[in-house]
This record gives C-alpha cells, structure tokens and sequence, in this order.
C-alpha cells in the first residue's frame, strides 16, 4: 500500500522559515513534488526532485528561497521553506510519480498525500 505522510505545517509569522517533510513508503518513485492550495484556489506547482538524479524544478514564486530535497535511505522527501510570505499560505501536498516527464504537472503524479497546512501571518 502506498503511503506519503506530509508534516511539518504550522502557523509562523512572515519571514520565518518552515521545513516540510513528506515520508513514502509502498513502492518506489521515479520523482517526487510539492504542490500546494490556497484557499478559493487551484492546487499549484510548487518544487521537484528525481528520486535518482540532480535534477529539480521550481515555481517561480518560490525560486531562491524554497529548497527541495530528499533523503533516499529514508525515503523522505524536503521542503525548506524561507523568507515566507503570507502568499505562501496554503494546504501543502506531497506527490509521487512513477514516470518522471516534466515534474511540473498535477495530471503526471499518481499518488498524493492529504496534506499539512501552512499559514503565513503578515
């Protein structure tokens, strides 16, 4: 059975940092992703990583000051999280694919987490 358990959410004020994790388990991954939804909105494309491979991907409005990255003899997934804005706000979810394409796309991941909420107070 596949699982991945996001924690780390909580409330912190504007400027703070946050670290996400998201543990897997169940079968291996090929990429793994952090998306994330605002209230009122769709669920975006926030940061990628190859299981096997350098590569990694950012949204724009993250790039420079969140950090992806995995501990692959845990199998647990980072999201390191600086410099926060109350825009970063949102339901962050883990994703897993077992084809890696373009990592940015919601429809390429087949397995999701439920979840840990992160709010940004200005």
């Amino acid at each position: 059975q596949v699982q991945l358990i996001e924690s780390g959410g909580r409330l912190v004020q504007a400027g703070d940092s946050l670290r996400l994790s998201c543990t897997a388990s169940g079968r291996a991954f090929t990429s793994m992703a952090w998306f994330r939804q605002a209230p009122g909105k769709e669920r975006e494309f926030v940061a990628a990583i190859e299981v096997i491979g350098p590569i990694t991907a950012y949204a724009d409005s993250v790039k420079g000051r969140f950090t992806v990255s995995r501990d692959n003899t845990q199998n647990i997934m980072f999201l390191q999280m600086n410099t926060l804005k109350p825009e970063d706000t949102g339901v962050y979810y883990c994703a897993a694919c077992t084809t890696t394409q373009t990592l940015r796309l919601r429809s390429e991941y087949d397995y999701w987490g439920r979840g840990t909420q992160v709010i940004v107070s200005s």
